[in-house]
């Protein structure tokens, strides 16, 4: 279902008011008051988050943003603070961003923090953001949708809870046996929660969730306010195993994958050893002139839809930080354009539009005369425009990657690793003599089609794809002027080129450029750009080959590295066995770009033990033991076969 943004409007006295829900957003006495009195206070902050390595707080209501701003301005002015503060958060309707700039006028002394919040405001689409702030220290994760669905997909193990939103008469689903029960399940050990509300109903539904509760002074005008903390229990809590206390991993492969969770290790301070059989980064699969970061939506928001509009919007996130911060990276959000192939697609496109109901500056439909305008060429239908997204040369983005944190970085160029083994509490990465390249308690393999060479890996099914792209001559300023496809793609001008192409043959080893590849790719910019071949010559035109892992579910891998050998594997992925410190990120297929930066972060959250960037359902789609669990189910399939004989 569509997002409803809120919708601003103030009660009598000047505080922040909600007519669907009846109530106010925060006290009148003072939101910022409220925030430091009940929730951080409450929480008996900052001092409980002091000499932690991180600290993870989670909100059922982001509203205006205070109590995060709050939360935020004390980590600030604690010398004693986390390396890094987690801020969760879940919102319903939440508020578009001019609203937010008038909410934010009322605490000019949070404003370099309001301006920051607002300067990187998601677009208003369903799911979770992630955003990074303070030199990637402080890291908001925002589930826009309803509460309880959002707790049932966080992954994280919460410190300290913020029971906000509004009363328990205008809103009872925010504060029902779920919620609490939910908050439970993702809490700490030693959590703690705060609340302005003393409703005998709030401490009960607490009570079942095993909270022990008190009641303390409030705020302003109200009394009481409600504290507590978790029932001591041994298997409560999101358990997981504590990161190694050596911050210390290795990668092998510099392309996009390696080197996206290269650098999101590197931004919580890990060191990075990178291999790769290259004389530099994004020298394989990832060395294209140009790609396209965009999302590939379904009519039924499918997970590849969901996955690739994430990581599209993360993704662009962090280019936009790049790019003005400097260095090598080179993009250009110009806009793509996904073009319908006939009138019945785009019939079927222009209803997917509407049923996603997207913001306009994620995904709108266009018709054929506006498509026209936007790539500068006629064409023949309208489609799907991304108005924030355009291409990117991989190459780029890798060498950016690494040069984001060199002080964690040491890279091992022109060296190929024959095998990797598990020596005590690290793992070797092996050169063909034997010898040691390096070694730490953490391997990543995301080394492309290269994974299905390491013994280790043998359970995943990575399929090598061969890609040829055409380069084309092109003038600065010539049409395309955006990036599109329809089959196909074709980029603007990048440096006097464009890319057109491209094949996707799998179970093909040819590593050499061929002349009916480029004469396909030619009949694909022709169906996109009709008439923009005339006077073109497959022969003398550049070309690439390249080798894309791919899954046999299109669908990346990403996650801990399976140790099976049984017939029949655990029925669960939670159950299954895994190399210690053994992980993968492999498998984007076409769809590199769109996916490099969110899995190199999610990967690097479940490596550091940090809250995860992406639904749980959608995590488990990525986790490279899924296929155990298919072959399971074929295994049982055939045992039911064999007992009925």
């Amino acid at each position: 279902m569509p997002l409803q943004p809120a919708s601003l409007q103030f009660a009598a006295d000047g505080t922040p008011f909600s007519e669907a829900y009846g109530d106010v957003y925060h006290a009148a006495e003072g939101g910022l008051g409220q925030a430091r009195h009940v929730f951080l206070a409450g929480n008996g902050l900052p001092e409980r988050w002091r000499g932690r390595e991180r600290f993870v707080i989670a909100e059922t209501g982001f509203g205006a943003g205070l109590n995060f701003l709050a939360s935020w301005a004390a980590w600030r002015e604690d010398a004693a603070r986390p390396g890094a503060l987690h801020f969760v958060s879940f919102e319903l309707h939440p508020f578009r961003v001019e609203d937010l700039a008038r909410l934010h006028a009322a605490w000019p002394e949070l404003s370099p923090l309001a301006d920051a919040l607002r300067a990187h405001w998601p677009p208003l689409a369903g799911g979770m953001h992630r955003l990074h702030f303070d030199g990637e220290r402080v890291c908001l994760t925002l589930y826009f949708g309803d509460v309880r669905e959002g707790l049932a997909q966080l992954d994280a193990c919460v410190d300290a809870i913020f029971l906000d939103g509004f009363s328990p008469a205008k809103n009872p689903e925010m504060w029902s046996a779920k919620v609490f029960h939910l908050l439970s399940r993702r809490a700490a050990p030693d959590a703690t929660l705060a609340t302005w509300s003393v409703a005998g109903a709030v401490r009960e539904g607490l009570r079942r969730a095993c909270f022990v509760t008190e009641k303390a002074p409030g705020f302003g005008g109200k009394r009481e306010m409600l504290r507590g903390h978790l029932f001591p229990h041994p298997r409560r809590g999101d358990a997981r195993p504590a990161p190694p206390a050596a911050h210390h991993a290795i990668v092998i492969g510099a392309g996009a994958a390696g080197s996206a969770v290269t650098a999101r290790l590197a931004a919580r301070g890990w060191t990075v050893d990178v291999i790769d059989a290259e004389s530099g980064p994004g020298q394989g699969a990832s060395g294209n002139h140009a790609g396209v970061l965009r999302p590939q939506p379904s009519f039924d928001d499918n997970r590849m839809s969901r996955l690739t509009r994430a990581g599209a919007l993360y993704g662009w996130r962090y280019i936009g930080k790049a790019l003005a911060a400097g260095g090598p990276l080179q993009a250009a959000a110009c806009g793509v354009l996904h073009l319908a192939r006939d009138a019945a697609q785009a019939r079927k496109m222009a209803s997917a539009a509407a049923r996603l109901a997207l913001p306009g500056e994620l995904l709108r439909y266009v018709d054929a005369a506006e498509a026209g305008e936007i790539a500068r060429w006629p064409v023949s239908f309208g489609g799907w425009y991304f108005p924030g997204c355009g291409w990117v040369r991989p190459p780029s983005l890798c060498a950016a990657n690494l040069a984001a944190h060199p002080q964690y970085i040491r890279t091992h160029w022109m060296r190929r690793v024959a095998a990797i083994a598990r020596r005590g509490e690290r793992w070797h990465a092996l050169a063909d003599d034997g010898g040691t390249i390096a070694a730490a308690p953490v391997m990543i393999l995301a080394a492309g089609t290269g994974l299905a060479g390491f013994a280790q890996a043998a359970p995943l099914p990575v399929i090598a794809a061969r890609g040829q792209v055409s380069v084309l001559p092109a003038a600065p300023g010539s049409a395309p002027r955006a990036v599109v496809c329809c089959g196909g793609y074709v980029t603007p001008e990048v440096e006097g080129r464009r890319c057109a192409g491209a094949s996707f043959d799998v179970d093909d080893a040819d590593a050499h450029a061929r002349l009916s590849d480029q004469q396909a790719n030619l009949a694909k910019l022709e169906a996109i750009l009709p008439g923009y071949t005339a006077g073109l010559d497959a022969a003398a035109l550049g070309a690439r080959v390249s080798f894309r892992p791919v899954s046999p579910d299109r669908l990346p891998m990403v996650g801990a590295i399976p140790a099976v050998e049984a017939a029949a594997p655990p029925a669960s992925l939670a159950a299954l066995p895994r190399h210690d410190g053994l992980y993968a990120v492999s498998g984007f297929g076409a769809r590199g770009l769109a996916w490099a930066m969110l899995a190199g972060e999610t990967l690097a959250s479940r490596i550091a033990g940090d809250p995860l960037p992406l639904e749980r359902e959608l995590v488990e789609a990525m986790d490279p033991a899924r296929f155990l669990l298919r072959r399971r189910r074929r295994w049982a399939a055939n045992m039911t076969e064999s007992d009925e004989g």
